[in-house]
């Protein structure tokens, strides 16, 4: 009987141990998923360019700019065209733009943004002709070329339209292929910059930790959103340093996560953290709906008066107003009960909104409220 139960206790320790481990797995995350290792930062750049083969879509004669531009494109061909015989209808001109990689390299390729710039109704179908892309100090790393993906439509016959999404912006997946690779530098020599994507005290006070345990005094923090390393003596050949940075990069570490509440209201979209929480607080809600209809009414003269007929309109208002729904949220509720009592009262997205809005001006909402 004692050897059955050492070994139930064995075994309930084993499967203890299992599940800590893989809670901690599931939790933690490699340090190359929240930060990265540069030099240098990532370079904007931008390039004005022509968009072509558009099915009538393009600018019209009344955009000056686009004209010059077809007309010195066609004199650097070879081909002299008096302006006014141009016809810009298939044309449209285009700001472009894309980001370059700190460790971008000649001959990688990056995705660019193709923005309508005249008074063009749709990019669909278009293709960007070759287009210089350029830093803020005029240097060309790339050029951008490629058909244009809008990922949508837009359809007019006479009055009626339809749409769907944006036509006048698009992107080209791999569409600029990089000339020049960006600068590298080292702020010290022997030092590299460990850089965080979402800035956090505590998430680089954790970084640290786990890298000194592995390689002791290497890291310092430096502020909440980069860190400093420094090179161990591994070696002179360069593949101990990429050895070094990749064993940075696949460490564990559990990245602390502030409580925030992001709200798109154009799209009705709300994504709330897990660790919001809110004070003591009564909500009641309720919806008021005026509705307004205008109906026709014909008013015509008596006969023989040579009047005319007039077409006047009555309005109707109606106002609907809902009883109030009440909810209280208790201390220290976290994101699920907050759900599941909002949708008790039946709270739209539009609600939720607003709801969280009015509870912020309260002071009981315990987040950041951010709205894009």
């Amino acid at each position: 009987m004692k050897l059955v139960r050492l070994l139930l206790l064995v075994m309930l320790i084993f499967v203890l141990v299992n599940i800590v481990s893989f809670l901690k797995a599931y939790a933690d995350v490699r340090i190359k998923d929240i930060a990265k290792i540069t030099q240098t930062g990532d370079i904007d750049l931008i390039g004005y360019g022509l968009v072509v083969g558009l099915g009538g879509t393009g600018d019209t004669k009344g955009t000056e700019f686009t004209v010059q531009s077809v007309a010195n494109m066609l004199e650097r061909m070879g081909i002299t065209v008096p302006r006014n015989k141009i016809t810009i209808k298939n044309v449209a001109a285009v700001i472009v733009t894309a980001r370059l990689p700190h460790n971008a390299k000649p001959g990688h390729r990056v995705d660019v943004t193709v923005s309508s710039l005249g008074d063009a109704t749709t990019l669909e179908g278009g293709s960007l002709l070759m287009t210089p892309l350029k830093d803020r100090n005029g240097i060309i790393y790339a050029y951008g070329q490629g058909p244009v993906s809008i990922g949508g439509f837009n359809v007019a016959v006479d009055d009626n339209k339809i749409m769907n999404n944006f036509t006048l912006v698009g992107r080209i997946p791999n569409g600029a292929t990089i000339e020049m690779a960006p600068p590298l530098y080292d702020a010290e020599p022997g030092m590299l910059t460990l850089c965080l994507y979402n800035p956090d005290y505590t998430t680089v006070a954790r970084i640290a930790s786990q890298i000194n345990t592995l390689y002791p005094s290497c890291a310092s923090a430096i502020d909440n959103a980069s860190l400093s390393l420094r090179i161990p003596d591994l070696g002179t050949m360069p593949e101990e340093k990429v050895r070094f940075i990749s064993s940075i990069e696949s460490l564990d570490v559990m990245p602390d996560q502030p409580a925030r509440v992001v709200i798109n209201e154009k799209t009705g979209t709300i994504v709330a953290g897990g660790k919001v929480t809110i004070a003591p607080v009564a909500l009641a809600h309720g919806n008021i709906t005026v509705e307004i209809k205008s109906y026709p009414v014909i008013s015509q003269p008596s006969p023989f008066s040579d009047g005319e007929t007039v077409e006047a309109k009555d309005s109707y208002i109606t106002v609907t107003e809902e009883s109030a729904r009440m909810v209280f949220f208790k201390e220290r509720s976290d994101i699920s009960e907050i759900a599941k009592a909002l949708n008790a009262i039946g709270a739209s997205p539009r609600d939720i909104i607003s709801i969280f809005q009015a509870i912020k001006q309260a002071g009981a909402l315990r987040a950041e409220l951010v709205i894009l």
